[in-house]
């Protein structure tokens, strides 16, 4: 049995690093922008909830990120991706160094990424349409460094943990009450618990945030799901 109170004790810090409400995410996309210079690598993710998990499985695997001068880049929904994938590419850096311009934010920067099954294919003709590649496997992704959540980040997280664990962490965390609430409701009454939490999680953007960060804590280190895992490892 996983130590879900001792773990959550652990990750209840407050959220005062990251913004509540509408303007979340585009001040942690601005955030991460501003260290990018510099950067050895730059983790493009479709939102703020992504960049708190990786960010927290590093911190707990030991991964000083700041010191390797990783970046992990929230852009704001995956029809984004292209834009920074395009940026950042090495082809449009040696393009721009070749024509005086300089070598730019993308010169040597190693890019990677993670995204939800449903934005799998948006990824893809991003890669594509960057020049990075034209991959037609998930196993093509992996190479290039990006990786696919199933179905998305919490649904990897609930399933690495168990349901049982997961609501263990809901009442040490005072949110069993809640969740049961929408448990009774009659939209969700009888659906599988695993889609009921995957709903709870995503039904307020601070609940989303936190749980990304308290989930992580509470995964065994031996369990972590292999998409957020490989990302960090192939840096």
């Amino acid at each position: 049995m996983v130590d879900i109170e001792a773990r959550g004790e652990r990750a209840t810090g407050s959220l005062d690093d990251y913004v509540s409400g509408p303007t979340a995410g585009p001040r942690a996309t601005a955030r991460a922008l501003t260290k990018v210079d510099g950067a050895s690598a730059v983790v493009l993710v479709e939102g703020l909830s992504d960049q708190i998990a990786l960010e927290t499985l590093a911190a707990r695997q030991g991964r000083d990120l700041r010191a390797r001068h990783v970046v992990i880049l929230p852009v704001g929904g995956a029809h984004a991706v292209q834009r920074y994938l395009t940026r950042f590419s090495p082809a449009r850096a040696g393009a721009g160094a070749a024509a005086g311009a300089g070598a730019g934010a993308g010169a040597g920067i190693r890019l990677a990424g993670l995204c939800d099954a449903g934005e799998e294919e948006i990824f893809r003709r991003g890669l594509a349409g960057a020049g990075l590649g034209s991959p037609a496997t998930r196993a093509e992704m992996a190479r290039l460094g990006f990786h696919v959540c199933v179905a998305d980040l919490e649904d990897e997280l609930i399933r690495a943990l168990g349901v049982t664990n997961v609501e263990a962490l809901l009442d040490a965390n005072g949110d069993l009450g809640a969740f049961r609430t929408l448990q009774s409701q009659v939209a969700w009454r009888g659906r599988a618990p695993d889609a009921q939490l995957r709903r709870f999680f995503g039904s307020g953007s601070r609940r989303k945030l936190r749980y990304a960060r308290l989930l992580v804590e509470a995964v065994a280190l031996d369990r972590v799901p292999h998409p957020l895992d490989a990302v960090l490892a192939g840096l």
